[in-house]
């Protein structure tokens, strides 16, 4: 597996474990919940470019795989 694809589990399970704990501390405050949460957008952009990147990769050197 190249490094692109194992790292877009790794970046989907830590971009919703940022999320939780944010949401948690907020419902701890007492706070009401935001409209727009930074952590699912940023993790979706991250993911999309590592996409793009894995496909990059593996047009270009299909051997190594």
């Amino acid at each position: 597996m190249c490094m692109f694809c194992a790292a877009i589990p790794v970046t989907a399970v830590t971009g919703l474990a940022m999320d939780s704990k944010q949401r948690r501390a907020i419902q701890r405050q007492g706070r009401p919940a935001p409209r727009i949460r930074p952590f699912p957008l940023l993790t979706a952009f991250a993911i999309l470019l590592l996409m793009i990147g894995s496909v990059t990769f593996h047009i270009k050197f299909p051997r190594l795989w």
